[in-house]
């Protein structure tokens, strides 16, 4: 074997090492996330289900119901259930869609998001002294892989959906 060869060997093994090391990290990322979630939610009496749909309402509300389930893939059987503790507990409002009066619209009441910004400070704080670390390429970079790494999320959970 050509010295060359064995260059190519070696960083296509350090090239596997290195994408191994990035999925498994993105799984305890993902596991400290959900950890997160569920103490904020705790903090604030929600469940993890209700949290991830309330913070889908705030970044992409007003929506409807059925647009509420594309986002989350939860059935709308379930999504009435959780919109019923979220408008209870005083999170969300329904009101009626402007142009078609039998349409309802679920939108996030801003007085009560402050809480949980709050409980996200920590991690918020973590985050820019990380990102602080990067200059703007990197950041670019980092936003792209991002950015792909949710698309083939999204695409992974589209394809277990369907029937």
């Amino acid at each position: 074997m050509s010295s060359k060869e064995i260059s190519e060997l070696s960083a296509a093994r350090g090239r596997r090492r290195l994408t191994a090391e990035i999925r498994e990290l993105l799984r305890e990322l993902s596991v400290q996330l959900s950890v997160l979630n569920h103490l904020v939610g705790a903090r604030v009496d929600l469940r993890p289900v209700d949290l991830n749909c309330l913070d889908v309402i705030g970044r992409h509300g007003p929506l409807s119901p059925s647009g509420l389930a594309q986002h989350t893939g939860l059935h709308p059987a379930t999504l009435t259930g959780i919109l019923d503790r979220l408008e209870r507990a005083g999170w969300i409002a329904r009101d009626r869609h402007p142009s078609d009066r039998r349409a309802v619209m679920v939108r996030s009441l801003p007085d009560r998001a402050g809480e949980i910004f709050r409980l996200y400070g920590g991690m918020n704080a973590g985050l820019e002294e990380v990102l602080g670390g990067f200059d703007d390429r990197q950041l670019r970079t980092l936003a792209d892989f991002l950015r792909r790494a949710t698309d083939a999320g999204r695409a992974a959970s589209n394809e277990l959906a369907r029937p």
